[in-house]
């Protein structure tokens, strides 16, 4: 007789090894991984029973466990009633195992199915429902985040220009409870803006969030190790959650996303079709009032809504909202200057002198400029909305501008001189109308390299023709060579016509070796 008691799968397996394909004890043992005595014991008790192969189609496990082991076959009021609906949300809910769920059974109703029957009959169950509602997912584990294919559209009152907008969907893994909203791009503000907005909707935040492998939220696709995109790793940080895109070629991984928005389509977008809006946010209260329709429309197969699903299950389980809201950041990287300073949007904010030449990380919002240098932050700054200006802060700076490196305004001026009188001029003037000189660097440099393209002549005569019109910028010098201005007689000399009062300004002769 068996020593080990088998799944009702695995004696099944067994008398069909045996009687249909006639393979001995140790053959069968071998297949199904168990011992010679045990495979040897269940087919005597098969013989005894008189059990035959096939088996009959009426003969479940519980017909078959009474006839091997001389059982009385479990009436079903001792099986009791299968709830499948409720198992099915119970499965949802954190730690909750269907073995938990079969134990919990069997205790009610002892002589129940055995487990690999009771795990049969869910499986086939939960084959009829659609394929989003049929993977489980935890209670506030996971949320699905994708753009409809669909578009819909927004006419300008103004000048009657019809404009096609994006419509973000987000769904709950374990209630399918949904958000919609539409945007005017897919781009990285407008991602990150559905997101904030998203998890204000939920009112709370899941454990993962789950995009696809667009563009916007991942940098570089890869199938095992996909790397996320900065400012959504910005934004999941602030939030407190993880961003885990899917992987690529494995459709079963967007199936609930997919099926979330094959129902915004069809429930929210379609019966909109025929809607004229004028603003994006007319269209989205539009939206929003389809998306709560469509979010306490019953269930077909399973009790109650997406809306009552996610008051019972997903909601209890999220992660409180943080106390501010995520503010939108763009990440660049940047190589600091040799004045100290880093650029975004063509205005310059100063960094530690000591981190001249080195690569830092530049981390921006609407309101403040953050700079970073292997990942300890070396600066911040307001945000300054003044192109060409210059924001620096006192410490940053070499004490008398003078301990870092060999530049300075002495040997600008200098090096300018062996051009010409009016390039050292101009580099002097230059110089002398910023806050601080070495704010002037960058630009002094700019134009002291325009000789390697167009010769030292021609730069001194492009800068004569600057101080003639009083243009102090390298794109005016450049402009100046471009276009062959250089190369044309002044009016007057560059000696008579330039006046410049300033104090700083001493002229190129002061800057001449002196014995």
């Amino acid at each position: 007789m068996p020593r080990e008691r088998l799944s009702m799968r695995k004696i099944k397996e067994v008398l069909r090894l045996r009687f249909e394909q006639d393979l001995s004890h140790r053959s069968i043992a071998t297949s199904c991984g168990i011992s010679i005595t045990t495979a040897r014991g269940y087919i005597v008790r098969a013989k005894a029973a008189g059990i035959s192969w096939p088996l009959a189609e009426d003969m479940d496990d519980g017909a078959l466990e009474a006839l091997l082991f001389g059982l009385p076959k479990p009436s079903e009021a001792n099986r009791g009633r299968l709830d499948w609906p409720a198992t099915h949300l119970e499965l949802r809910k954190k730690g909750v195992t269907l073995q938990l769920l079969w134990q919990e059974y069997r205790e009610c109703y002892p002589e129940g199915f055995g487990y690999s029957r009771y795990c049969e009959l869910y499986r086939a169950w939960a084959k009829t429902l659609s394929v989003t509602m049929r993977f489980v997912h935890k209670a506030g584990e996971k949320l699905f985040v994708d753009y409809a294919g669909l578009t819909m559209e927004v006419v300008s009152a103004k000048t009657g220009e019809v404009k096609s907008v994006q419509v973000f969907v987000a769904s709950q893994g374990a209630s399918n409870y949904t958000f919609a909203e539409a945007t005017w791009t897919q781009g990285l503000g407008d991602w990150i803006g559905s997101h904030v907005r998203m998890v204000e909707y939920f009112g709370g935040v899941n454990e993962i969030v789950v995009p696809d492998n667009c563009k916007t939220a991942v940098t570089l696709a890869h199938r095992y190790e996909p790397e996320v995109n900065r400012t959504y790793t910005d934004w999941a940080q602030h939030y407190g959650c993880a961003v885990i895109p899917t992987r690529s070629l494995k459709p079963r991984d967007k199936a609930k996303v997919e099926g979330a928005v094959l129902g915004i389509e069809r429930r929210v977008i379609a019966p909109l079709r025929n809607r004229t809006f004028f603003s994006i946010e007319e269209l989205n209260r539009a939206l929003r009032e389809q998306l709560d329709a469509y979010n306490n429309r019953p269930f077909q197969k399973l009790e109650g809504s997406r809306q009552s699903l996610f008051a019972k299950l997903d909601k209890p389980a999220l992660k409180p909202l943080p106390q501010t809201r995520y503010e939108l950041a763009e990440w660049k990287r940047a190589t600091v200057h040799i004045d100290y300073h880093i650029e975004v949007d063509k205005h310059r904010y100063s960094v530690p002198y000591q981190l001249v030449s080195k690569k830092v990380d530049v981390r921006s919002t609407q309101t403040t400029v953050e700079v970073f240098c292997k990942g300890k932050r070396v600066a911040g700054h307001l945000r300054s909305p003044r192109p060409g200006g210059f924001t620096t802060q006192n410490e940053h700076m070499p004490k008398h501008h003078r301990e870092y490196a060999d530049w300075t305004p002495e040997r600008l001026i200098r090096w300018a001189a062996k051009t010409g009188e009016d390039t050292a001029a101009l580099i002097e003037v230059i110089l002398a109308s910023r806050p601080h000189p070495q704010q002037g660097f960058r630009t002094c440099l700019g134009i002291m390299r325009l000789a390697k393209r167009y010769g030292d002549a021609r730069l001194e005569a492009a800068c004569s023709r600057a101080l003639y019109i009083k243009s102090y910028s390298y794109k005016s010098v450049e402009s100046i060579l471009k276009n062959g201005l250089d190369q044309r007689e002044l009016p007057q000399a560059p000696a008579q016509q330039l006046a410049i009062d300033h104090s700083n300004v001493r002229g190129a002769d002061y800057y001449q070796p002196h014995n």
